[in-house]
């Protein structure tokens, strides 16, 4: 891994905590905050890579694991992986490696592919491990927990759309081409 990976990766591990600062809206009637740090994962995908992406998330998620609050609402240690938004936690990694992943497939970055990844893929998955850990540790219904995460549904395009934005523009930047994407078919 060349010092310019790394320096990456940690500056998109860094800002995810700086996201975090940002306070959570909470809603009274799920223990899961509406947070931006979305957005960060939507980023680290789209502009590291599936590889690079997926690693600058696990550092981040082991970052807050040793104990530093850097989850919305200054969050942080072992606790928090049990808790209600644990499997949205587990799904930041997976989320910006498929998002990475399917963004380098196209043979030109456009928009409206980007968006179209970010909306289906990203949100789908963060969404898909999220909702059933959810369930689970709160001893609700899968229904009831679809139904409860719906209300993130706004938000989460709205992240959606404005990561696309950042990411179609950082793309175009040559110093990204020339520092991240030189081959884009290796992982």
């Amino acid at each position: 891994m060349k010092v310019v990976e790394i320096t990456y990766v940690a500056l998109l591990a860094a800002f995810m905590g700086v996201l975090g600062m940002v306070p959570p809206i909470m809603l009274s009637f799920t223990p899961v905050p509406i947070t931006i740090q979305t957005l960060g994962v939507l980023l680290a995908g789209g502009v590291l890579g599936p590889r690079l992406g997926a690693l600058s998330m696990t550092i981040f998620l082991l970052v807050v694991a040793a104990g530093a609050p850097l989850l919305s609402g200054g969050r942080g240690g072992l606790a928090v992986f049990i808790g209600p938004s644990a499997g949205y936690l587990f799904a930041f990694p997976l989320t910006a490696f498929c998002v990475g992943y399917l963004i380098r497939r196209f043979s030109q970055f456009k928009l409206r592919n980007i968006l179209f990844i970010n909306l289906t893929v990203g949100i789908f998955l963060l969404y898909l491990i999220g909702i059933p850990v959810q369930a689970y540790v709160m001893a609700i219904p899968i229904e009831k927990a679809i139904l409860t995460s719906t209300a993130y549904l706004p938000g989460d395009i709205l992240k959606a759309i404005i990561a696309s934005y950042i990411v179609y523009r950082m793309l175009q930047s040559p110093v990204i081409k020339r520092n991240l994407h030189q081959n884009v078919e290796t992982l």
